[in-house]
């Protein structure tokens, strides 16, 4: 009966280098150095004992994104109008169908909105004090009460203002704003419950009557004789 041959010892010589990672954890790995280089870090890796890396941390920094501002003039911010409506307001001075006193009261209101809710605070004493500030330093001629009450009235009836109650104005957020486009349609929708959502009614219908958008011929092209002589513009 012959004994077992005695174990083998393991020669000398370099041990098995380890079997290189594959599959998933070698894509897990080519993922982390991916995203260090593109987040422009380093990745902290460690290596086990079995040459597996292990994620340890990652470290993201945000960087602000700076926005350009709007540049105005004053300390009233600003606030967003239609251009139809802009242009609306020159044709109607240039035809005389606005008067003077109803296109100062309205661009006074209009520029003294409390933001986000289309209402300017004033009384209509506080329009007419603050329309006659320039003229008061001037001792020039002043606008009265009794014309802002008429203006005030008149642009009522344009559907240009509303009254609000309590002294307030509220503005045809459709015409002009002061405030994002999220605040202009809740107040849109408070006021559309208000008027149980007549399209004809404030702040749809515009007026004066006939008043549209339409390219003005003002005779810049024409030619007129003066005392004799022939001038053009």
């Amino acid at each position: 009966m012959t004994s077992d041959p005695p174990a083998r010892r393991r020669q000398g010589g370099p041990r098995p280098v380890p079997v290189p990672v594959t599959g998933s954890e070698a894509e897990y790995g080519d993922i982390l150095a991916v995203l260090g280089r593109q987040l422009g870090e380093t990745v902290a890796e460690a290596t086990d004992p079995g040459g597996r890396r292990r994620l340890t941390g990652v470290h993201f920094e945000y960087a602000a994104d700076p926005k350009a501002v709007h540049d105005m003039a004053g300390g009233a911010g600003y606030s967003l109008a239609s251009n139809w409506f802009t242009q609306l307001l020159a044709q109607l001075a240039v035809a005389n169908s606005i008067t003077k006193s109803q296109l100062c009261v309205f661009l006074f209101v209009a520029g003294g909105q409390v933001p986000g809710t289309g209402i300017t605070q004033y009384t209509q004493q506080e329009i007419t004090d603050g329309l006659n500030k320039i003229a008061a330093q001037k001792g020039g001629k002043k606008i009265t009460r009794s014309t802002v009450n008429r203006a005030v009235q008149a642009l009522c009836g344009y559907n240009w203002v509303e009254k609000a109650g309590n002294g307030r104005i509220q503005i045809n957020v459709r015409l002009w704003f002061h405030g994002n486009s999220t605040a202009q349609h809740e107040v849109l929708a408070e006021i559309a419950d208000r008027h149980e959502h007549d399209a004809e009614a404030f702040p749809y219908a515009l007026g004066p009557q006939g008043a549209h958008q339409e390219e003005l011929d003002l005779g810049f092209g024409t030619e007129e004789t003066h005392r004799g002589r022939r001038r053009t513009g």
